[in-house]
């Protein structure tokens, strides 16, 4: 059974918080050292502040609903994707991919690419991602990106990202 995708309400705000850090532990790590990653990853009421905000002012984020019928907040999104204008003075295009993740056990399923395909479509688009990060680095490669030569450190998690452009 596959994830229904649908934009982010409200409503979704804690259960997309939940997955949101959820999967940032599952997905960096191999790139954070642990004590690091669940210090970043354990302020469920700030992200969900963030999830709300996001969607009171209209940004444009999908979520990706869990299939089985679960009563745990934790589990209730699998993934979410989101899109917006280029924030980058030198931004090679005007869309960016803001993010995009799933839980790690949807990974290899399907459900990366088509929250892609809500996000950003087939249109040209860049997007940040940690250089060591191979998992993502390799999807996005499987669907048209490639690094411009663009980097910048980020702060949050101390690690080098890397700009990825399709054209």
């Amino acid at each position: 059974m596959l994830p229904e995708i649908r934009p982010a309400t409200v409503e979704d705000a804690e259960a997309a918080a939940w997955c949101h850090l959820l999967c940032w532990r599952e997905a960096y790590a191999d790139l954070v050292p642990a004590d690091q990653l669940l210090e970043r990853t354990s302020d469920i009421e700030r992200r969900t502040e963030r999830w709300t905000t996001g969607a009171k002012e209209g940004r444009r984020r999908w979520i990706a609903l869990n299939p089985e019928p679960v009563a745990a907040v934790e589990e209730r999104v699998v993934g979410f994707s989101a899109a917006g204008p280029g924030c980058d003075e030198d931004a090679p295009v005007t869309l960016e991919l803001e993010a995009i993740y799933t839980r790690q056990g949807w990974w290899g399923t399907g459900l990366g690419g088509r929250l892609l395909e809500v996000a950003v479509g087939k249109d040209p688009a860049c997007l940040w991602v940690f250089e060591d990060n191979r998992r993502a680095l390799a999807f996005y490669r499987r669907h048209g990106f490639v690094p411009d030569g663009a980097r910048k450190h980020d702060p949050f998690f101390g690690l080098m990202e890397i700009r990825m452009v399709r054209s």
